[in-house]
């Protein structure tokens, strides 16, 4: 019997979706004890490290998992496909991996990192393991096996849980009590930014472990000339067009070593940045969730004949309930930033600003379905451009002065430029009625809101964030009046 595809669509998508927001949600957990095991230098080096990782993962991946599922449908030996794809990624990343080895000296020097030259292998280890992985991943997805996916996710997430319990919990006092022991050879007896890289290669080398089975059915490696032309010709394009996405999300961190060039003090105050990002996750994990929802459905409305009216009734939403996620975040930051450790609370000033930034990103979102629907997806790389132009400028002018305040602005103006052009554009190409008035209106009473407990007297706490829910739950009876006397008006 055939499967519904829009049931199994549904399905899947749910499955992926569990395990991404599995993972964004462990990823903070760490959060709390990175705070307080790390100095905010040390916090600010990892930062650094795992923005290298996101930006080269675009890179060596070459855009193969996209071309591998273009080329697994219209093929007659899809096996084919995905085993050339894997051969040419194998040896990429053998190739990257046995860079970092021979050269892990002078590139730890050229870092100012001497005497971490073992994090520049497992540094390289976590990108060559990941990329093989990634096609391995694919070819779960093209068979339908989406249960699988999200095991193999979760153990590996729940092995990176682990190894980072074990390295800061258990290991420096397991090297104290044995000062001889082999692995202060190649772990710091004192939790530095090493543990995070070393915990994050040790699940990825989990992960491989639990794809050995796979890696030993025969046909899994080959290389068909022909083929392999032509997935490169169309997979290299979509490297190129991700990277400034990838680049525009993840390039502060990375100018903060060339713009605050006085030693210690770009690394803390990366790090104090990095903490004050990841409390705004409760956003990040809406829209994620929501894309994971919304995607399926935008395309398959987009043939209905009211499809137009209906993603303008979605936007409206999306921006109420971004609002109250936006409020219920800074109402109660006084009890949310206790999750970070004192010394990194500073970055709770940048929370607003990033707040309001992916907000208006997930509104870029709702808009850009344009450009999909249209088959225009050329214009989501100048689009993107744009807004990575935007970024490097800020940052440029304003980070020397301003340091991590500057680069939250960046993400703010960059998302506002993203988002000005996919309106002005789709309005232009697949015009959408949106209701800029009532998503103007949603906005502005929350920021009034907002605005309101910043100049409210001091109270005690237990008062402060009584009178803050009730002004979260004004907002909330402000919008179901709202959508209650639209609906009435169209009875």
């Amino acid at each position: 019997m055939n499967r519904n595809p829009i049931k199994q669509l549904a399905g899947e998508t749910a499955i992926y979706g569990l395990s991404t927001v599995l993972a964004r949600v462990l990823n903070f957990l760490f959060v709390p004890l990175y705070t307080r095991m790390l100095t905010t230098a040390e916090y600010g080096t990892a930062t650094e490290f795992l923005a290298y990782i996101a930006i080269l993962q675009v890179v060596l991946s070459m855009g193969l998992e996209t071309g591998c599922f273009r080329f697994a449908n219209k093929h007659d030996r899809p096996g084919q496909v995905f085993s050339s794809a894997l051969s040419t990624i194998t040896a990429l990343s053998l190739l990257f991996l046995g860079v970092c080895f021979l050269f892990a000296k002078p590139i730890a020097s050229g870092l100012n990192y001497t005497g971490y030259e073992r994090c520049i292998v497992w540094f390289g280890a976590i990108l060559a393991i990941d990329n093989f992985t990634s096609i391995l991943f694919a070819k779960l997805r093209f068979e339908h096996k989406a249960f699988k996916f999200a095991v193999f996710k979760t153990i590996k997430i729940a092995g990176e849980l682990t190894f980072n319990l074990l390295l800061f919990l258990v290991l420096p006092g397991y090297l104290r009590l044995h000062p001889d022991s082999f692995l202060g050879r190649y772990i710091s007896p004192v939790p530095d930014f090493s543990y995070i890289l070393l915990a994050i290669f040790l699940s990825c080398v989990l992960l491989m472990v639990l794809f050995v089975p796979q890696l030993c059915k025969k046909g899994v490696f080959g290389f068909h000339p022909a083929l392999w032309k032509k997935m490169m010709r169309y997979s290299l394009p979509l490297m190129l067009a991700g990277l400034p996405g990838i680049l525009n999300d993840f390039s502060d961190r990375i100018l903060f070593r060339f713009l605050i060039p006085a030693p210690k003090v770009w690394q803390s105050e990366l790090g104090i940045f990095q903490a004050g990002v990841k409390l705004a996750v409760l956003m990040t994990l809406f829209i994620q969730m929501f894309r994971f929802a919304a995607e399926p459905f935008f395309f398959a409305q987009a043939k209905e004949k009211q499809s137009r009216e209906l993603y303008a009734k979605v936007l409206n939403y999306f921006t109420a309930f971004s609002v109250v996620v936006f409020l219920g975040v800074l109402l109660y930051i006084d009890v949310i930033g206790l999750i970070l450790g004192r010394d990194f609370r500073a970055g709770i000033s940048v929370l607003p600003i990033m707040l309001f930034g992916y907000l208006l990103l997930g509104m870029s979102f709702n808009v850009s379905i344009w450009y999909k629907l249209s088959e225009k997806t050329s214009m989501a790389l100048y689009i993107t451009c744009s807004g990575l132009l935007v970024t490097l400028v800020v940052n440029v002018l304003f980070m020397p002065r301003f340091g991590y305040v500057a680069a939250a602005w960046a993400h703010l103006f960059s998302y506002a430029v993203i988002l000005g052009l996919n309106i002005v554009l789709g309005q232009k190409h697949d015009p959408v009625p949106y209701q800029w008035g009532r998503v103007g209106l949603y906005i502005g009473v929350g920021l009034a809101i907002w605005a309101i407990t910043l100049i409210l007297p001091v109270m005690p706490l237990v008062m402060k964030l009584s009178v803050h829910t009730m002004l979260i739950l004004g907002y909330l009876f402000f919008i179901w009046r709202i959508e209650r006397a639209t609906l009435d008006l169209h009875r």
